[in-house]
């Protein structure tokens, strides 16, 4: 089980967040450019109010016929979705994510969101040294002929 901090995971993240107001389309385009599959939806203070996900826009806007034009963000998100503290193990968050059926969660610090932990970085370690052993055995192949 990963033990590595949530601070320490999201440290230099750069956080996608947008208010309710925005429309899909324009939220789906940041998420699309920022290469991310979620989104943290913030009210006028600055303080997390939902999250919308790469899933939500599939069932919630796509499946229901909704216009993503002209859905906005609030009418389609998870509202006061669970959140974790940058100060527990990676390990909390992974364990929420299975026990609620869900692969994102905020990470929050009084009250407004700082990074994001999603399922994907459970594989963070584990896909470099795969990667790497994949790079190796490419050069061991090229090598042999």
């Amino acid at each position: 089980m990963p033990q590595r901090s949530i601070r320490k995971l999201i440290a230099g993240q750069e956080i996608l967040t947008a208010p309710g107001n925005s429309t899909i389309a324009v939220v789906a385009g940041q998420m699309k450019k920022s290469m991310v599959g979620s989104v943290m939806v913030i009210d006028d203070d600055g303080r997390l109010t939902g999250i919308f996900t790469e899933r939500d826009a599939l069932f919630r806007v796509l499946a229901e016929g909704r216009d993503p034009r002209t859905t906005r963000l609030a009418e389609v998100m998870t509202a006061h979705p669970k959140t974790i503290s940058p100060d527990r193990p990676f390990e909390h968050a992974l364990l929420m994510m299975y026990d609620g059926g869900f692969r994102h969660v905020p990470v929050v610090e009084n009250g407004k969101p700082i990074g994001m932990v999603s399922a994907r970085d459970a594989l963070g370690p584990e896909l470099q040294e795969f990667e790497s052993e994949m790079q190796r055995r490419t050069r061991i192949g090229e090598i042999l002929g």
